[in-house]
């Protein structure tokens, strides 16, 4: 049986380098690999809010977005459709 990909976590988003990649649960390039998010810069977490964090990343050619503490349930720390 196979272990399950983790999910990223806020711990992860800090730790998280520029470059590194993420990629996403659902959501599927044409060749039916998952889409990947590249981190894009620094991990922004608040001290009045400790559970909140957004980590910006970038997808695609241009288009950018950030992982949150409310959809980092929806990215992995490997790639899904590996075998």
């Amino acid at each position: 049986m196979s272990t399950p990909i983790p999910t990223v976590t806020k711990t992860i988003a800090v730790e998280a380098g520029y470059g590194q990649i993420f990629f996403h649960k659902h959501a599927r390039n044409r060749d039916k690999t998952a889409v990947r998010f590249r981190v894009s810069g620094r991990c922004k977490v608040w001290k009045t809010r400790p559970e909140e964090f957004r980590l910006p990343v970038k997808y695609g050619l241009s288009r950018s977005l950030a992982i949150t503490d409310q959809t980092c349930d929806f990215f992995l720390t490997a790639d899904p459709t590996v075998k």
